[in-house]
């Protein structure tokens, strides 16, 4: 046993990773960009942007990474902004990834640096607001670079850092996010050994990792149902065909697909409908009505299920009641299954519970919200974890949720993030 020891601990002193320490040395510098990264994420709070439409935010996230001497390249995606640091000894190649869009979504909270902004979205006029943390992830990110910027010439490898647009979904008939940033080869050149990525949780407790092998986020695809009627004067339904009547027996029939069609013991699934429009007066029967809905599912052939299943119910009610349906899958939202490789999961595992504690590192259930982190994911090993935002004394019933105007997050809680995130990317390249 001793000369094994001894073996070891001449291969750690003998090799030029053992520059940086075990804790990385890092502590000093995240304690030092942290009021930083607080002030960047109320800058890009106050003045968030809608997917594809990032301009501003990519200005200054490319200005800071180009002050830091990396490498940056900008329009990737429309408005991503990837940056290369290379590090003073030869490895592998990490990639850090956030995303960087903000929602239509008018704001209600009375932070100093709420939103005030107004945009259109879909034609209409909205207001936006950044509901889900990623002006956080956007700051953590900046953070890291910051970091790790410091330390470039003890790094055994290069950190790739991509801020990715479009998370929350590409405009009806654009491309963007993960899904072209992987088409356009951001993994690539140089080529991308693994990629960690973060959510910022209101839900979750500050000083806190929330992480699970294997599919952690649902896949997501959004779906239109046109049915088609024939329109009447309302006070002879019978003259024509109701698409509004025809309507509502699809959407009932739609939620028995969970509850008595999908095998819900093996994984989660979704089916909601949230949006339907049809008919401009109250005796005016319309000639058609649209709506517009989510599928989420956890199995890959679970989803390919969801989607025959919603198909075959609309095209057969609509036809029972003399109806047809257009029914197109998806429309504009299709990710994959979010997977985190559950050997880079074992590997990053003492990663964390050494920064945030062992009793706060936490295996979770996976989560039917969804994340374009999956193309990514699908191409090279990926960890994408939860990291908590919520105020230490504020129940989870009360923390208001993700998508909302109130959405809140606790700004203590982006430290660990960059230290997180900084460690991990050197503890992976050190390995």
């Amino acid at each position: 046993m001793k000369n094994l020891r001894l073996v070891i601990l001449l291969i750690v002193i003998a090799s030029p990773t053992h520059l940086i320490n075990a804790n990385n040395n890092l502590q000093p510098l995240i304690d030092k960009v942290e009021p930083k990264v607080i002030k960047w994420r109320r800058h890009f709070h106050e003045h968030p942007e809608l997917s594809n439409r990032e301009f501003n935010t990519a200005k200054v996230i490319a200005k800071h990474l180009r002050s830091l001497g990396m490498e940056v390249q900008t329009g990737i995606a429309h408005t991503g902004v990837v940056a290369i640091l290379k590090g003073g000894l030869p490895g592998k190649v990490v990639a850090l990834r956030a995303d960087i869009d903000a929602l239509p979504v008018i704001e209600t909270s009375k932070l100093p640096f709420a939103s005030k902004v107004k945009s259109t979205y879909a034609g209409q006029d909205v207001g936006v607001m950044h509901a889900c943390g990623h002006d956080a992830h956007i700051a953590i990110l900046m953070g890291v670079a910051e970091v790790l910027s410091k330390v470039k010439d003890k790094i055994p490898g290069t950190v790739k850092f991509i801020f990715q647009p479009a998370e929350e979904g590409v405009p009806e008939g654009e491309e963007g996010g993960a899904e072209m940033m992987v088409k356009q080869g951001v993994l690539k050149s140089p080529d991308v050994d693994a990629i960690f990525g973060l959510h910022i949780s209101s839900k979750t407790p500050v000083g806190t990792i929330g992480y699970r092998p294997g599919g952690i986020m649902a896949s997501v695809d959004d779906f239109r149902i046109r049915v088609l009627g024939k329109q009447v004067h309302g006070s002879t339904p019978w003259n024509g065909v109701d698409p509004i009547v025809v309507s509502a027996q699809i959407i009932n029939s739609l939620q028995t697909i969970v509850s008595r069609q999908m095998p819900l013991t093996k994984q989660a699934a979704v089916v909601t409908i949230g949006s339907i429009h049809g008919g401009v007066r109250s005796n005016i029967i319309p000639s058609e009505v649209e709506m517009i809905g989510t599928i989420r599912a956890l199995d890959t052939q679970m989803r390919k299920d969801l989607h025959a299943k919603i198909r075959k119910i609309a095209t057969h009610v609509a036809a029972s009641m003399d109806a047809t349906v257009e029914v197109t899958i998806p429309v504009a939202s299709s990710y994959p299954v979010t997977y985190n490789t559950p050997k880079l999961v074992t590997q990053m595992l003492p990663t964390m519970e050494r920064l945030a504690g062992e009793n706060n590192v936490n295996l979770i259930d996976a989560v039917t919200g969804a994340e374009d982190f999956a193309f990514f994911a699908q191409e090279v090993p990926g960890f994408y974890f939860f990291l908590g935002g919520k105020s230490k004394g504020v129940s989870i019933k009360d923390a208001p949720s993700h998508h909302t105007p109130e959405f809140y997050i606790d700004e203590s809680g982006m430290k660990l993030g960059v230290e997180t995130l900084s460690n991990m990317a050197l503890d992976y390249l050190k390995q």
